[in-house]
């Protein structure tokens, strides 16, 4: 059997049947990563002794019939940012080589508790500022199906080893699109929780525009790890109490309304972008759900404007309060940070920043009180170089379609392939709920990939190049 894309659900479903053994499941992850990483380049360390011993753990609760965890026995990678209590915490900056963590993500914890063997980490841009994924520490992480291409960012490493097979289920975080554009660029799924729904750490865990959350192959993947993560912790004010469980459970979308909006109010849109979006609406009215094309008075200028005061005043001042104001530690960071710093420093009011929040949020509502979903492109481009020095801060934003729901963060939103761009690049879409409607989307998404057959499909994952036999 060809293990390696497997569903995390599928393979869940295996290994409960006893017709798979987590052991062998970690060896196929671990013989996959060895194939795929000098091609990718997506994983900063493995815990190959420490995986080995939980999935031995998990095959012994398997055979003595004992109660099974959630994500019992499914290999997982966890992005690089996440800290981890003594282990390296490098944030792929020189400046940190070196530093280690002490203390660990209470999302990592709940994945470690729920059965999941842990395997590796995956690769970020510097302090997680870029759509791209290289750095100085790092090197340049490549996307599977065109190795030409980044695989986005921040959390590209974990897009990248999910498509290229070497786990069955990644983390990710998102301030700006950070889980969102790799599973566009790399035909996979991600969600972005609304602003509380994961537990995190501080200062990030106030920042309304942030969210740690899950990434996979199916939306029931995602679904299935996303239950997991979610929920109050004693670490975390701003954690949700309420627990809002969700399913990959394909049902009716009769009733459902759905507001497609192709271009946010202004951004450029790749044709090959449109035309996979409006194949999703097809899908969307075939699989029962009325879809409105509507109109929102947005667009990259509107969205730049309204969150860069936000940037300066939080992760502007992180990076800022690094650098200590010395020019040869500033020199030490990669140009696309210092080019972020310097943006986020010259940006207006944060106060003024939070009343243009508050205005920009309102149309969207409006729009939402006809509408369960909106349902938009990811990205208006079908990729970046995987070099790209994305330096120009404007430029680069006024391609991230990302961006408009991290300003209205109390939104969830679901990322899903759309298609294939003529580069080979996936294109993918997203699918917005009104504030803290989690379940909606997960209902949509499912819905979706049931009807349009792409990445179900076995045939629809990328023959990397470069495979090192093992």
């Amino acid at each position: 059997m060809d293990l390696h894309h497997l569903t995390a659900t599928e393979a869940s479903a295996l290994l409960r049947r006893r017709e798979l053994s987590p052991v062998d499941l970690l060896d196929a992850a671990i013989d996959r990563t060895a194939a795929t990483e000098p091609a990718i380049n997506a994983v900063t360390e493995q815990w190959i002794d420490e995986a080995r011993e939980a999935a031995a753990a998990s095959e012994a609760r398997f055979a003595a019939g004992e109660p099974l965890r959630p994500l019992e026995g499914i290999p997982l990678m966890l992005k690089d940012e996440q800290p981890v209590a003594g282990r390296p915490l490098e944030d792929g900056c020189l400046l940190e080589r070196g530093t280690v963590a002490d203390e660990t993500h209470p999302i990592v914890e709940r994945i470690q508790a729920a059965g999941a063997v842990v395997h590796a980490r995956t690769t970020t841009p510097e302090y997680c500022c870029a759509p791209v994924t290289h750095s100085k520490l790092w090197g340049v992480t490549r996307n599977p199906w065109n190795a030409d291409f980044t695989p986005g960012g921040s959390s590209g490493g974990s897009g990248a080893v999910l498509a290229a097979g070497s786990t069955m289920l990644a983390t990710g975080s998102d301030i700006g699109g950070s889980i969102r554009i790799p599973a566009s660029f790399c035909g996979v799924v991600g969600f972005k929780p609304p602003f509380g729904r994961v537990p995190g750490m501080a200062p990030f865990n106030s920042d309304t525009y942030c969210a740690d959350g899950p990434m996979g192959r199916s939306v029931a993947d995602v679904a299935l790890l996303q239950n997991v993560i979610a929920g109050p912790w004693v670490g975390d004010a701003a954690s949700l109490r309420e627990v809002t469980a969700v399913s990959g459970e394909v049902g009716s979308l009769r009733g459902i309304r759905v507001a497609l909006c192709i271009d946010l109010g202004g951004y450029d849109v790749d044709p090959a972008i449109e035309a996979n979006t409006r194949a999703v609406a097809a899908a969307l009215v075939a699989a029962g759900a009325i879809v409105d094309e509507v109109a929102l008075p947005w667009g990259p200028e509107c969205v730049q404007e309204t969150a860069w005061p936000h940037f300066g005043a939080v992760m502007g001042a992180f990076i800022e309060g690094i650098v200590e104001g010395d020019a040869a530690r500033a020199e030490q960071l990669m140009p696309y940070t210092r080019a972020f710093a310097a943006k986020a420093a010259a940006a207006g009011d944060y106060v003024d920043g939070l009343v243009a929040e508050s205005a920009f949020y309102r149309p969207f509502a409006e729009l939402m009180l006809d509408h369960d979903v909106l349902l938009c492109p990811t990205v208006a481009t079908t990729g970046f170089a995987a070099d790209e020095s994305c330096i120009d801060s404007t430029e680069v934003f006024s391609k991230l379609m990302t961006l408009p729901f991290n300003v209205i963060g109390r939104v969830p939103v679901l990322a899903v392939p759309s298609g294939i761009a003529p580069n080979g690049v996936p294109t993918g879409v997203q699918i917005v709920g009104r504030t803290y409607d989690d379940a909606t989307v997960f209902r949509v998404g499912a819905a979706l990939e049931q009807e349009l057959g792409l990445w179900t499909d076995p045939g629809w994952w990328p023959a990397v190049a470069g495979l090192v036999a093992v």
